[in-house]
Parts: C-alpha cells; sequence; structure tokens
C-alpha cells in the first residue's frame, strides 16, 4: 500500500512568472490611482484660489501731475521708462491710433520675457488718470486693466500703478510655485522710479 506523502498533487499552481506579473500590474495600478488622486486635489486646490488678483504700487514724484500724466498718456515716451523696455532691445514695436490719449495702441512681439501683446488707452483725463486694456498673446493668454492715477501731493505727485484681471486656470495654477505680485510688483517699482527720475530731471521742471 503506499503512502499518502507519494501522491502526485494535481492542485492547480499559477506559475511563478505569471504570479510575479501580477504583482507588478497591481502595483502599477495603485501607483496609478495614487497619482490620480494627488491631481484630482491638486486640482481642487488650484481652481479654489482667487478668480480676481490686483497689483498695485506708488510712488511720490516731485513734479506736477500735468508733467507725469504726459509722460503715461503718451505710450511713445514708455521706453525712456518702462522697464519691459530693456528686456529686448530687439523687440518689434508698432504704434496705431492717435500719437496720445484715448485710442492710442501700442503693439509688441518680443523675446520670451517679453512675449506678445497689445496696449490700448481707453480712457484719459488730463493729470488726472490714464486707464489701459492689456491683451497678452503670449506666453500666456490674457487680458488685464491697467490704471495709472495722478494725485496732487503738496508740490508734488502721487503716483500710483495698478493691474487688475481674472485668474484662469493656468495663472491660478502659476501661482502656487511664484509669487505673482512681488514678481510684477518689483517691475512696477523699477518703472515708477525710472519715471520720478525723467519728470524729476532740470529738463522736466
Amino acid at each position: 500500500m503506499r503512502s499518502s506523502s507519494s501522491r502526485t498533487d494535481t492542485s492547480f499552481r499559477i506559475p511563478n512568472h505569471l504570479t510575479n506579473n501580477i504583482k507588478i500590474d497591481t502595483m502599477f495600478t495603485k501607483i496609478l490611482i495614487f497619482l490620480a488622486v494627488i491631481l484630482a486635489v491638486l486640482a481642487v486646490v488650484i481652481q479654489m484660489r482667487p478668480d480676481d488678483f490686483s497689483i498695485t504700487r506708488s510712488a511720490t514724484m516731485a513734479a506736477p501731475p500735468q508733467v507725469v500724466f504726459d509722460q503715461v498718456n503718451d505710450l511713445h515716451k514708455w521706453e525712456g521708462w518702462s522697464p519691459w523696455a530693456k528686456l529686448d532691445p530687439d523687440c518689434k514695436e508698432t504704434f496705431e491710433g492717435p500719437p496720445a490719449g484715448t485710442g492710442a495702441i501700442f503693439k509688441w512681439s518680443g523675446n520670451n520675457e517679453v512675449g506678445e501683446g497689445i496696449q490700448t488707452i481707453v480712457e484719459s483725463r488730463p493729470a488726472e488718470l490714464v486707464r489701459m486694456k492689456l491683451e497678452f498673446i503670449r506666453p500666456f493668454a490674457g487680458t488685464n486693466d491697467v490704471d495709472f492715477t495722478f494725485k496732487p501731493e503738496g508740490t508734488g505727485t502721487l503716483v500710483t500703478w495698478s493691474m487688475s484681471g481674472k485668474n484662469n486656470f493656468m495663472s491660478k495654477a502659476v501661482g502656487l510655485v511664484m509669487d505673482c505680485d512681488k514678481m510684477c510688483g518689483d517691475f512696477f517699482v523699477q518703472g515708477l522710479a525710472s519715471l520720478k527720475a525723467i519728470v524729476e530731471s532740470p529738463a522736466k521742471s
């Protein structure tokens, strides 16, 4: 009589190479699920960021409001003080409409630092306000509102440069890793400093 230990084991066994494949597929599936959850959470976080933004910087200049206004109201004069003008000396620029004031248009197309866009003066009140529509074409499409206000302060002028607009999904995402207020605000500060130097020069007094 044969012992039970000598019986042939006829139970079904999954080959080792198939078992390994199943383990790999299971691990890969778990990784995909984990990444999907992370992306979903990130998308929610991005979407919950503010829908609007506003950046404002001010400077006091020892010059009458009209003198400062004239530098901003004439888009041809921006090259002398705009911080973006220095980023790409080869930037292609065109002007349309009246030489200054409401309806004046400035178009530019340059390197990756300045991009491409259209700047249009939509409202102009002498010595008080210059309001513009700023349309970006690249690197990111978007439309913002830009205001320059000029308020008498003693014998000088308080100049305020502000930009506001809507945050789309891409700009909200960029805002997670970049301080856009500081980055753009620093350019405003540089521009106001250059504008101050121009209007306070003896030739402008």
